[in-house]
């Protein structure tokens, strides 16, 4: 199995000053990403404003895969058997391994250690095995609300578990080139909470799949013949596009799983509620097979 090494930056900096009677030295650590892989294993480090993350993801067995990610006080575990679709999951405070939940903080920081990582790794299936996994179960943990519990089991299977939309994604999801101006709706994007159930109209949108433009981090929704920067509010059935609609992970991440539960996931957090809105736990939960397991589309 090919492996390869990456070492974005160094973790360690050393800096001294000195005086009439020497000096004493001090060391910081350098804020980025720092990614070691042998052979069956990826692990590192990663430090942002203050914060510091350990990793790492280990064959501990053919097809099996052990990870750890260990910040601010707590360890998050998982261990993922891809070719069952079945994975445990647990999060626990390193004093007295209580259980314990993760916070907005502790979430930004996840985040930005998906991104390191999304912008470091080879992309899809270019990733080894345990780092494709690593990363998807970071992008998975960046998203958990604070009312979903970390212990839990995921289980997936195609066409029971997680449904593909591969074909609703157009040129390999980029609003490029002959994709410009065509357009695949998927019908619908839809959610239940406070407003209503999956039937309400104000909880459907009509999607365009795929990472097609975005207006300052927004997305845009056509409202009569005119195209509009923002989220509209539980309207009726608005045919809305951003950034890697319908895609699993945060933001658009390094790998590309077009499915329903994600997009349901994305229907509900764009469309009047925050991205660990309780009212969207039970599309979160459905679609964290979906981010686990799912194949990449391209």
């Amino acid at each position: 199995m090919r492996k390869a090494l990456w070492t974005a930056v160094a973790t360690l900096m050393l800096s001294a000053c000195g005086g009439s009677n020497g000096g004493d030295t001090s060391q910081a650590k350098q804020e980025g990403l720092t990614v070691s892989a042998e052979a069956g294993g990826t692990s590192g480090t990663f430090v942002r404003e203050g914060g510091e993350v350990s990793f790492s993801s280990r064959e501990v067995e053919p097809g099996v895969y052990r990870l750890e990610v260990r910040l601010r006080g707590m360890t998050l575990t998982g261990l993922m058997d891809p070719a069952s679709g079945v994975s445990t999951l647990d999060g626990f405070a390193d004093e007295g391994a209580a259980d314990t939940q993760l916070g907005d903080t502790d979430r930004e920081l996840l985040a930005a250690l998906y991104g390191a990582l999304n912008a470091e790794l080879p992309a899809g299936d270019a990733a080894a095995p345990e780092a494709m996994y690593l990363r998807r179960a970071v992008g998975l943990w960046s998203q958990n609300p604070t009312s979903v519990e970390l212990r839990r089991t995921v289980m997936g299977e195609q066409g029971r578990g997680y449904t593909m939309l591969c074909s609703y994604a157009k040129c390999n999801g980029s609003y490029t080139g002959s994709c410009g101006g065509s357009y695949n709706w998927y019908s619908y994007a839809k959610h239940d909470c406070n407003k209503g159930g999956f039937s309400y109209a104000g909880n459907q949108q009509i999607a365009q799949l795929g990472d097609h433009t975005t207006c300052s981090g927004d997305e845009y929704y056509l409202n009569g013949s005119t195209w509009v920067c923002g989220e509209p509010d539980h309207w009726s059935r608005p045919k809305v596009m951003g950034n890697c609609f319908g895609r699993c992970g945060g933001g658009c991440g390094g790998d590309t799983q077009y499915t329903l539960d994600a997009t349901n996931h994305d229907g509900c957090v764009r469309n009047g509620h925050m991205l660990a809105s309780a009212w969207c736990d039970d599309q979160f939960v459905s679609a964290s097979d979906d981010e686990l397991f799912a194949p990449n589309c391209y």
